[in-house]
């Protein structure tokens, strides 16, 4: 008798739990169509792809097949891709090694040779190798093999990515900000900069540029910001290319800004590591009789590198889980750009941006999703170039449950509208990927996208369609 009750609950529970999905995807579908019918969507391509999570049935499915520019929910296949292929205790390594050989006196006739692997993460603020950290390690171990004094130069070794740090197709007006800095096979405080500003007291005045952090005397900086009225906020954009070292300052910084300055992108992060290293070591007494330099540099000049006498130091970034949690709740670019440079370096192929892709492309065809669903030009999204189907994004969200790295991968989502979900943002393009469990349990995998929409404010009519499901 016990057994036939049970029986029966079991049957009233999830019966009542299929009716409540029935229920959540009629909803959504409705929600779905008085999207499609508002006016900010009345010019738009709006896709929306449902899965149920457990099983990979579509459950509700509109546009899925078209390809759209991602913004940064492609960041979930670029960190699922690099999870797969480098491994969740993936960790960079950046070597200090000397050539030439060491006086009795203590002097150094050869060069201190900064080798990079790309860490994206050396001297970041955000984990424990911050900036001085890793400068402090570098200074002990070039006082322990002995060294008081450089004939030669310290040379930052960047070869790794080659010399294209932007991948092809990014807007100018992204480039030479910090979400826009490029990568660098020696990435040095995020590739990026901060520039101090002061507003002046109406309109009329200009905006004052106070100081650099940390100071960048070998970059120019050509102020034409204007001050905006109150309540204007940022609207202000730095314009310096790669390698540059001349930047403008263009649009408006407002009064009452609430903060100091702006974040600029590092135009040659290996230079400017070697630099800091360089002035570091000169305060210390240590003197160098030569500027330093880099391997790009060194090239352009037809200088080899100096082969490595002894290395002397090694760093190791966070593990690739921690770094994702970062690239997926804060959305950093760099990372993404890394990881994909890195993703082809690994499988053997020059470290490009192009090869990156290719080898992420190969890899998911290989697991069954449609090469021609996947137009993938970056690792971030932030070239509007990308495109990508909900339907194969959707798929790949699906597949990825059953790998030991996930939970790492769900951990890193970031928790937006009461759902596990990424976002991205670029001009006119709205999307959202990832995961949502429903009270009665259902578990779904949620991709929706919308591009050349009208207006602002889009993200609360998505997440009136995405709600259905809660």
């Amino acid at each position: 008798m016990k057994f036939f009750k049970l029986f029966f609950i079991l049957i009233f529970v999830c019966s009542a739990t299929n009716t409540i999905a029935q229920n959540n995807i009629q909803n959504l579908e409705k929600a779905f169509n008085n999207l499609l019918a508002d006016e900010q969507a009345k010019h738009a391509i709006t896709s929306l792809c449902v899965l149920d999570a457990n099983t990979g049935k579509t459950l509700f499915a509109k546009n899925e097949e078209i390809g759209l520019a991602t913004a940064s929910t492609l960041k979930t296949i670029t960190a699922a891709t690099a999870f797969s292929i480098l491994g969740k205790d993936f960790q960079f390594q950046t070597t200090l090694a000397y050539s030439g050989n060491i006086t009795s006196d203590g002097t150094l006739k050869g060069n201190l040779i900064i080798i990079g692997s790309g860490d994206p993460t050396l001297g970041s603020w955000r984990y424990q190798n911050k900036e001085n950290t890793v400068l402090m390690q570098w200074i002990a171990a070039i006082k322990s093999a002995g060294i008081k004094k450089i004939e030669g130069a310290i040379i930052g070794d960047d070869r790794i990515f080659g010399t294209q740090t932007t991948p092809e197709g990014w807007v100018w007006q992204d480039i030479g900000n910090y979400y826009g800095a490029g990568t660098s096979g020696l990435a040095w405080r995020e590739n990026q900069f901060d520039i101090h500003l002061k507003p002046g007291s109406d309109t009329t005045d200009d905006v004052k540029v106070i100081k650099t952090v940390p100071e960048t005397p070998y970059i120019q900086i050509v102020n034409e910001l204007k001050t905006g009225s109150s309540g204007s906020g940022d609207r202000s954009y730095a314009f310096l290319p790669p390698y540059s070292n001349v930047a403008y300052l263009r649009g408006s910084w407002g009064i009452g800004i609430a903060k100091s300055g702006i974040s600029v992108a590092l135009p040659d992060p290996a230079f400017d590591c070697a630099y800091r290293l360089q002035d570091t070591l000169k305060r210390l007494g240590i003197t160098t009789n030569q500027q330093a330099t880099t391997a790009r540099l060194m090239d352009l000049n037809h200088q080899a590198i100096p082969a490595i006498t002894q290395k002397i130091s090694t760093i190791s970034s966070p593990t690739l889980g921690e770094m994702t949690y970062w690239f997926l709740k804060k959305s950093i670019n760099l990372y993404g750009e890394t990881l994909l440079k890195t993703i082809a370096v690994k499988s053997g192929k020059a470290g490009t941006t192009a090869k990156g892709a290719e080898t992420e492309i190969n890899y998911w065809a290989a697991k069954g999703i449609d090469k021609s669903a996947l137009n993938i030009i970056d690792g971030s999204g932030l070239s509007p170039g990308d495109r990508i189907t909900t339907s194969a994004m959707a798929s790949i969200l699906f597949r990825i449950q059953k790998e030991s790295w996930f939970p790492d991968f769900y951990k890193a989502l970031p928790d937006y509208n009461g759902m596990k979900i990424k976002s991205g943002t670029i001009n006119d393009v709205s999307a959202f990927a990832g995961y949502h469990i429903d009270p009665a349990g259902n578990k779904y995998v949620i991709v929706i996208n919308i591009n050349n929409y009208s207006s602002s404010g889009i993200n609360r009519k998505l997440f009136k369609v995405l709600d259905t499901l809660k």
